[in-house]
């Protein structure tokens, strides 16, 4: 393991140069390139405030356009890191091939790439916390330590279906299925709440107090906006589970792609 973990290291050029090609391959084709890390979480809030609010006449609440642009700026950043994970050792196969490389070097630099792509996000929400005199407290002194458990937590995600997709291609596809559910059962564009709200305890619903309390994307999403806009200090015990979990994740992946580094060559 620690033979792998200094071949990774002295391989950082390789793990850079795929993060910086990996954002610039985003946008390449279109007009307004790097504009659109903006442009794009920016139209999808507005797409979902128009259905949600001018359509379904629901989010009443007087915060909601906050509330649901913390949400899908979120929700893109864990999505297109999930997804994208499918083809993260897949695409590169022709290197692969060719020159030895630690295999997990790929779904890490993916996830790395996305992270930079969600700073951008991060602009947008600034700009609706401002529009709507939205002022975080003291609490957002917290905010990067929820964005680096959100990381480990999408790394640990990245390695296992980057694995995983290079023996069952199928996978890809099945992804898109699951992460929609997984779109509908979090508070993403519904307010939900945690378990100690009202509207919750009293109706007994078995699954919305799944969907707000074990969901590990509605514990993400509620940390975010508890610093953002609620000046409350998040749910610690909800991501100190995650991180624990997801650090054994990535140490047993890593373990893994070290001992079948071969299989994945073969299956290539």
């Amino acid at each position: 393991m620690r033979q792998y973990l200094e071949e990774i290291i002295k391989r950082k050029d390789l793990l850079f140069y795929l993060v910086k090609s990996g954002l610039k391959a985003e946008n390449r084709d279109s007009y307004l390139g790097y504009f659109w890390w903006l442009l794009d979480p920016l139209l999808n809030v507005l797409v979902y405030y128009f259905l949600v609010v001018v359509i379904l006449g629901r989010g009443d609440s007087e915060n909601y356009a906050v509330f649901l642009v913390i949400g899908l700026v979120v929700w893109r950043w864990i999505n297109t890191t999930i997804k994208t994970s499918s083809k993260a050792i897949t695409k590169y196969s022709s290197i692969i091939n060719q020159v030895y490389l630690p295999k997990s070097i790929f779904p890490i630099a993916l996830s790395t790439s996305q992270l930079f792509n969600f700073i951008f996000g991060l602009v947008v929400i600034a700009i609706f916390l401002t529009f709507f005199g939205i002022v975080p407290g003291w609490q957002i002194i917290y905010l990067p330590l929820i964005i680096l458990i959100t990381l480990i937590a999408l790394l640990a995600l990245g390695m296992l279906i980057a694995y995983i997709c290079v023996f069952v291609r199928d996978i890809d596809y099945i992804l898109t299925h699951i992460m929609r559910i997984f779109f509908y059962a979090s508070p993403i564009i519904w307010e939900g709440g945690r378990l100690q709200n009202a509207d919750i305890v009293q109706s007994h619903d078995f699954i919305m107090t799944l969907a707000v309390t074990v969901n590990p994307v509605a514990i993400i999403l509620e940390a975010f906006r508890d610093v953002l806009m609620r000046q409350q200090i998040p749910d610690f015990w909800g991501l100190f589970i995650m991180t624990i979990v997801s650090l054994v994740m990535i140490v047993v992946l890593l373990y893994h792609y070290k001992r079948n580094e071969h299989k994945i060559i073969k299956a290539l």
